[in-house]
């Protein structure tokens, strides 16, 4: 029995689904998106709704799979998904140069990030940046690869950070006494 495979979908008002065969189409007010849908798994609506249904027991380890992202495909299109990344350190910043996001993180040089299709970057205070789409994947992978420019370091606490993420700070050198005592 699969719980989150046999989840309903509910769909809202202004939200167009068209089922093709291997694809979800969803189309809302913050875009159009397609799914591919592994085979043995189909979509069936009705009364503003989507179930997914597996063909055979062999199927059932995609039946979630297959549904949540079509879930998060509707829920996408609708609300958008986001991400806050904070900026931490003495002269790290961030700012928006037409479509490129420009990072000043402690290297010699600033860093152009080039904004993808579908994301928008919001960025408040020079130190806190928002990403926002309505692809989940492409939200998290983007605000990923915004994070690995400067991941946290964990002696200092520098570097770009999702908003929420707890570090482990580690300790220094222990005690170095002089060499001259």
């Amino acid at each position: 029995m699969s719980r989150i495979g046999n989840k309903i979908i509910p769909i809202p008002s202004g939200v167009k689904v068209q089922i093709k065969t291997g694809s979800v189409e969803v189309q809302g007010p913050k875009g159009k998106m397609t799914v591919t849908v592994p085979s043995g798994i189909e979509f069936e609506q009705k009364d503003g709704t989507l179930v997914a249904k597996r063909a055979t027991e062999q199927y059932r380890a995609l039946h979630g799979l297959a549904r949540a992202l079509v879930a998060n495909a509707v829920a996408g299109v609708t609300t958008g998904f986001k991400k806050d990344l904070d900026i931490v350190g003495v002269g790290y910043r961030a700012e928006v140069k037409g479509k490129n996001v420009v990072l000043a993180l402690g290297y010699s040089h600033p860093i152009e990030f080039p904004i993808p299709e579908g994301i928008q970057i919001a960025i408040e205070k020079q130190t806190h940046m928002t990403v926002s789409g309505a692809d989940k994947n492409q939200v998290g992978q983007v605000a990923a690869n915004l994070r690995a420019l400067r991941p946290p370091d964990p002696y200092k606490q520098k570097g770009v950070r999702i908003t929420g993420e707890r570090l482990k700070k580690k300790a220094g050198k222990a005690g170095a006494k002089s060499a001259a005592a």
